[in-house]
């Protein structure tokens, strides 16, 4: 399976990192705040077999299996710290699942951008179709069109920003090399449908700017709580705005 249509958009590599930086410190904890609520609320109420691909940059396996939920992790490389009683690493890659059985899980989170770092995402999107079980859901993340955007303002590539809205796959290199696409929000409900998925939401990772959440824990570091559900409570706009996309999708029954 390949990416839909010819027009692909690639930015030169060259331009500004873009992430986790020490002026913005309150903004991050406040980030993986809103992830780890997410999760929370997003997972099954009841125990079951949950797959995690998002890889070790990120605690979403140890969070599930605290919850108590049996979780298969697929890592690049072995852990560096011990895993939770209920969690089973495997050293793979997680574009390729054919070492796992059709319809074996009941859960799979693709967080921590993990698919937007694998290029031909719909490849991925189909093998997590196909292990999960008629009516498991997947939770995923993935870079946002305002963040590629944004890479393309800072660079000055005012060409490559006026063909956005003709081009379907948007490709953004790096600065350690590694390219990610982007997506709208129409671009990956159109993925996850085509590979079988039935597309329950789609939302920023967070849609208060870095910039009010700065102000506001730096003033008064006890109101992540509040700000955290203010987030999570926010009504949707039509075409979100954050840096991040978070969706969930269930697979169809019939």
């Amino acid at each position: 399976m390949h990416p839909r249509g010819a027009a692909v958009l690639s930015i030169p590599a060259k331009h500004p990192a873009v992430g986790e930086s020490e002026s913005l410190a309150s903004y991050w904890t406040f980030y993986w705040a809103v992830a780890a609520a997410q999760l929370s609320r997003w997972l099954p109420r009841r125990p079951s077999r949950v797959l995690d691909l998002s890889g070790p940059q990120t605690r979403y396996a140890d969070q599930a299996a605290h919850a108590g939920h049996t979780v298969v992790e697929v890592r690049d490389a072995p852990r560096g710290t011990p895993q939770p009683r209920r969690t089973r690493t495997i050293v793979a890659e997680a574009s390729s699942l054919g070492f796992l059985s059709p319809g074996s899980f009941d859960a799979v989170v693709a967080e921590g951008r993990m698919l937007s770092r694998h290029l031909v995402t719909e490849n991925v999107v189909a093998e997590i179709a196909r292990v999960l079980r008629p009516g498991g859901r997947v939770l995923l993340s993935v870079d946002s069109l305002v963040l590629g955007m944004a890479i393309l303002a800072e660079q000055n590539y005012w060409a490559h920003l006026s063909d956005v809205p003709r081009s379907e796959v948007m490709l953004v290199p790096w600065p350690d090399g590694t390219i990610t696409r982007c997506f709208g929000v129409e671009q990956l409900r159109d993925l996850l449908t085509e590979c079988g998925l039935e597309v329950e939401w789609i939302r920023p990772r967070t849609a208060l700017s870095p910039s009010t959440v700065e102000h506001v824990l730096n003033a008064s570091p006890e109101s992540l709580t509040r700000l955290v559900r203010a987030e999570l409570t926010a009504p949707q706009a039509d075409e979100p705005v954050g840096i991040h996309l978070v969706a969930s999708a269930i697979k169809k029954t019939g």
